[in-house]
């Protein structure tokens, strides 16, 4: 971390006849204490108590006229605000002008890193608010203090962030801000998508309640009219959403983990299974490292291999997650995923006696 250096007493400047005035320090001190005397201002509008003109004036030290003049130079920045006799004198309006904030070194660093990382994703910025999360950390980039920015470009140089492949969205983003919109609103969606469950092109109409982002894409979590239950969809599938003039009235305990549940990812099937691997010494400890899920446990055998435990509601998509292991995996229970796995092994022993075409 960079040390902070002593600073230097700055020279007086010299007047014409060689001596040292004192006029232009002073006015920078002047200048100084004005801009303090803003950002308290700043701070006691933003308060929300209210403080009417005689207050601040007496907070900041100066006079009420001086109190309206910097009211002006604030109208003139564009924050707003109002004199409200209820709450006792002026107040900001919420959201009028943000607080500064104070970025540690790491936070800072943190920010910029990860908007390194989406830029070099090649399809990061298109996703919905990935593209913005990196505009915005490049203009908190542009306002850091120089001893900061040193900072971070030197160590930016030494860490890098390598992001996994993300799904693409460039026709997604029309639908996001959609979606958003009828979450908020509480209003009805009609939407054609692409299902491959049902393996063509659906019309439903949607209450939407969640917007899920996870592994690779945007999902959104909505009740379908068509199939009479909550649902999820890709974002990537729709083809058409409109408005519809309908409202909806939502559940107000709806909870995303319930809806998930046990799930390998995010789509429960209605049958729970507790699940038994056993992966090779090989690729163990790498099996280990990471947290798949919240019920799994492991346990490590005398020649390296480790059984692997997990209570999932629905089988196929942790049998994707089994088959990427290949034969370094072996599942032990239940025996129905156990026949499942061995047909789709099977049938790739099919394909590959087979000479390609």
């Amino acid at each position: 971390m960079p040390t902070l250096s002593p600073i230097k007493q700055a020279r007086k400047p010299k007047s014409r006849s060689g001596r040292p005035s004192t006029r232009p320090a002073a006015g920078r001190a002047g200048q100084v204490s004005r801009i303090h005397r803003l950002l308290k201002l700043i701070d006691l509008l933003q308060s929300g108590r209210g403080c009417d003109t005689p207050v601040l004036a007496r907070e900041l030290g100066v006079s009420r006229r001086t109190v309206f003049r910097y009211l002006d130079i604030l109208r003139t920045i564009g924050m707003t605000f109002v004199h409200d006799p209820q709450a006792g004198g002026y107040r900001a309006k919420p959201g009028s002008l943000l607080r500064p904030v104070d970025f540690s070194l790491t936070e800072a660093l943190a920010l910029l890193l990860a908007s390194r990382g989406v830029r070099r994703s090649a399809s990061g910025p298109s996703v919905p608010l990935l593209q913005a999360a990196s505009s915005a950390a490049l203009k908190i980039e542009s306002v850091l203090p120089a001893g900061v920015q040193q900072y971070c470009s030197e160590l930016m140089s030494k860490i890098d962030i390598r992001p996994a492949p993300l799904a693409r969205h460039e026709h997604t983003g029309g639908f996001f801000a959609m979606i958003q919109k009828a979450i908020h609103q509480k209003r009805k969606l009609k939407m054609v998508y692409r299902s491959f469950t049902e393996r063509e092109r659906i019309q439903t109409t949607l209450d939407p309640y969640r917007l899920v982002f996870c592994q690779r894409a945007w999902y959104v979590v909505a009740y379908s009219s068509l199939h009479q239950s909550m649902r999820t969809f890709k974002l990537l599938r729709i083809y058409q959403l409109k408005f519809l003039d309908k409202l909806y009235i939502g559940d107000k305990d709806f909870d995303l983990d319930k809806f998930f549940g046990y799930a390998w990812n995010m789509i429960p099937e209605g049958r729970v299974y507790r699940v038994a691997l056993r992966f090779s010494s090989k690729v163990a400890g790498n099996v280990a490292e990471v947290l798949w899920h919240k019920t799994q446990q492991i346990e490590f055998l005398k020649d390296g291999s480790m059984i692997f435990r997990v209570t999932v509601d629905g089988l196929t998509e942790i049998s994707w997650w089994i088959l990427g292991y290949g034969a370094e995996v072996g599942v032990i229970a239940p025996a129905v995923l156990r026949k499942r796995i061995a047909k789709t092994a099977e049938r790739m022993v099919d394909i590959y006696k087979r000479k390609p075409k």
